[in-house]
């Protein structure tokens, strides 16, 4: 390689790159833009207050709650939600060998993070996935902005959360939610866009306004897809909280990093476990809710 190189122009062995002290100086000036930009707009503190509260509200009544009574709710939530005995067993058996192993309050502060960050990507992603389906020109601009949040490492949203609003919960949460909530937009916008051009046109011939057709035809017929769309959020979720407790997030996710860095086997294990436990409780829940609806919808539609 090296005797093609002595013969060939330079321009053709190395790729004529921009000069480092180039690079250096636009670095610097995004940089310090970036923290001029957050040093002088501390109301972004005030505004994300409200998502402290809450988070901080769930929390404490999680933990603070006998563990019987949650215990007995998650079964109850379960149950209805599956109507899947083998699910409510598995779920009452996990939790209580969590329990078992000392891991209740940390499993009850992840579940607390889990819950608020499905909360706002449910409430975020709907909305802009009714948007996406409406308009192919909203989908063209929204879509690359979603690839580009589903394949960027998941440590790069540390950065700039962090530089805005520091170490803590809420920078955790936000850097969880950008990262968990793509699936919500796209499964919102894939459900509506897959509901039968045959019956929008039965209900614009009984005279429905877009609002009506939205509300009663486009969403109740989307409803598995959207279900589909929880079900990934959630997952990936859980699957960020572990990086998100670099920055100050606790529960499971903080043990497993401890783990990590003292080389702890059996705790990183026993915290991965609960995880995974979390996990597929969620996910089976989801699951048979989502085919619950599927088979309603098939059986009044079909």
């Amino acid at each position: 390689m090296a005797s093609i190189c002595s013969v060939l122009p330079a321009l053709l062995c190395k790729f004529p790159a921009i000069d480092e002290s180039a690079i250096r100086l636009a670095r610097k000036t995004v940089d310090d833009g970036f923290r001029a930009f957050v040093r002088a707009n501390g109301w972004i503190d005030n505004l994300v207050q409200p998502l402290q509260w809450f988070l901080n509200y769930l929390e404490s009544l999680f933990v603070g709650s006998p563990w019987i009574v949650i215990l007995v709710a998650m079964v109850a939530i379960v149950y209805f939600g599956s109507r899947n005995i083998n699910v409510t067993i598995g779920t009452a058996l996990s939790m209580i060998a969590i329990g078992l192993v000392g891991l209740w309050n940390d499993t009850m502060v992840t579940l607390a993070m889990v819950t608020v960050c499905t909360l706002i990507s449910v409430v975020v992603g709907i909305p802009i996935g009714i948007l996406m389906a409406r308009s192919d020109r909203v989908q063209a601009f929204v879509n690359p902005i979603l690839d580009v949040m589903q394949t960027m490492p998941s440590f790069v949203y540390l950065i700039p959360v962090v530089m805005i609003f520091g170490i803590g919960k809420v920078p955790g949460l936000i850097a969880v939610v950008i990262y968990a909530v793509p699936p919500m937009i796209r499964l919102t916008n894939l459900g509506i866009r897959l509901v039968d051009k045959e019956v929008l046109e039965a209900a614009d011939a009984f005279g429905s306004s877009t609002w009506q057709k939205l509300k009663n035809v486009q969403m109740p017929l989307a409803l598995p897809t959207i279900m589909a769309g929880i079900n990934q959020t959630i997952m990936m979720s859980l699957a960020m909280v572990v990086v998100a407790s670099m920055i100050g997030v606790g529960g499971l996710g903080k043990n497993v990093l401890q783990a990590i860095n003292n080389q702890f086997f059996t705790v990183g294990f026993l915290n991965g476990f609960a995880l995974v436990g979390i996990a597929i409780i969620f996910d089976r829940t989801s699951q048979a809710f989502g085919k619950r609806l599927q088979k309603h919808s098939e059986v009044i539609h079909g």
